[in-house]
């Protein structure tokens, strides 16, 4: 994702960042269900879904394209596990599940800050053939 004012990326955590940042949410478990030795499989799945989440940002801004020919860049993205979306309660209240997690991001629009809110559902199980 490119960053906002600069020619660089966004830069993942380490796996300790990401333990230590867990960690610090408040997240719990069992020694038995997750350890730090994870972290390399879970920020793999984590970057896929910030990653997935970014190209769903750039279809919405693709709408702009007019008003921003050279593309959106990403000035903050951070998640709010703990915190439901508006859209995510009403939904609840119809009988939907909550997201598991989710994320606000600001982009800028060739100067005009925008944001968005990014609620992460499960995809269901998952096909092992």
């Amino acid at each position: 994702m490119p960053r906002a004012d600069s020619e660089k990326k966004w830069v993942y955590p380490s796996e300790q960042m990401f333990w230590n940042a867990m960690l610090r949410k408040g997240w719990k478990w069992r020694d038995e269900d997750i350890s730090q030795k994870d972290m390399y499989n879970i920020i793999k799945i984590h970057k896929q879904n910030n990653e997935q989440a970014w190209k769903e940002i750039l279809k919405w801004e693709a709408l702009h394209a007019a008003e921003c020919p050279c593309g959106p860049t990403l000035i903050r993205f951070g998640g709010k596990a703990k915190q439901y979306s508006p859209r995510a309660r009403i939904g609840s209240w119809m009988g939907y599940e909550l997201p598991f997690d989710r994320h606000d991001g600001t982009i800028s629009r060739c100067g005009k800050e925008v944001g968005y809110v990014l609620d992460h559902h499960d995809g269901g199980e998952v096909n092992q053939d």
